[in-house]
């Protein structure tokens, strides 16, 4: 075999086992925000809303995908920069600084406050305004501002799910045992995460990802990171818990070993999480715009 071949059989190699330490960290680690098809589109909805200066100035730092050399994770599409940060977990050698980066937890038998729980800038409130920064900034090599570009597309959405914020010291629901309907085996945070958000988007209709009016955005892209995160945690308080668990809250007393994410409970969260993903998409658009426009 020549030095050519054995060389395009080591980089294949090298891609393989990238993709299989992928997989077997997301077998094995939490639940990520929105899955896949939440998180990119949110990005497909910033990338139909922002304006044309900075869809091209997008479409310049993508193009230095190359550089920052993650081959098992495309970073081509503001969707691909979308799941990025979720998919480089699988490196953990290289990324496992940057776990902490996608969540602020905040109690929802406790006090909102922002600041007393994100030690050192290590939550998602804080990595949304350091990546902003650094996207602005136009005197840093472009690979640095792509890096930014994908961990603040995916810290938007990461903290318009609700149990990204709040929680009830039960791994923003990871620890809840729970069945979808007639599918069992899951968990509190995967059903926000995949099969309600799948089908939440699926089934929107007009659908989530398109041109939406001045009104719409005057309506839905409103506030700041902390007025974001507290819309998430007074949903996780007011509505999610208290619909998992029989119109309780798991304050003051055990939570079930397993709880039934019903029909009916299934039918009263789907508008609730599409406004949370049209929420993200078009604040991001405003996001993006400030920092590139």
């Amino acid at each position: 075999m020549g030095d050519r071949a054995i060389r395009r059989a080591g980089g294949l190699m090298r891609k393989l086992l990238l993709i299989v330490a992928a997989l077997c960290a997301l077998a094995s680690g939490p639940a990520l925000a929105w899955g896949g098809l939440g998180h990119r589109t949110v990005g497909a909805i910033a990338m139909a809303n922002v304006k044309p200066a900075t869809r091209a100035a997008i479409r310049r730092l993508l193009a230095h995908e190359r550089e920052l050399d993650t081959p098992a994770c495309s970073l081509r599409t503001i969707e691909d920069a979308a799941t990025w940060p979720d998919c480089i977990k699988g490196e953990r050698w290289r990324w496992a600084y940057q776990n902490a980066w996608h969540y602020h937890d905040q109690p929802i038998c406790g006090t909102f406050d922002l600041k007393q729980l994100c030690r050192d800038g290590m939550c998602a409130t804080a990595q949304i305004a350091r990546d902003e920064r650094l996207l602005a900034n136009r005197k840093l090599a472009p690979v640095l501002r792509l890096e930014a570009l994908a961990f603040l597309v995916h810290f938007v959405g990461d903290i318009h799910q609700p149990l990204h914020v709040g929680e009830n010291e039960d791994q923003g629901g990871n620890a809840v045992k729970a069945d979808y309907g007639m599918a069992p085996g899951r968990n509190l945070h995967s059903i926000w995460d995949g099969v309600l958000a799948e089908r939440a988007i699926t089934s929107a209709r007009p659908p989530l990802v398109r041109v939406y009016t001045a009104a719409e955005k005057a309506r839905l892209a409103t506030g700041g990171t902390e007025d974001w995160a507290r819309e998430s945690y007074e949903i996780s308080r007011d509505f999610l818990y208290p619909l998992a668990f029989g119109g309780k809250l798991p304050c003051d007393v055990k939570e079930p070993q397993k709880v039934v994410w019903t029909n009916a409970a299934i039918e009263q969260a789907i508008p609730v999480v599409d406004e949370r993903i049209q929420r993200a998409g078009l604040r991001l658009a405003e996001v993006l715009d400030r920092a590139l426009g």
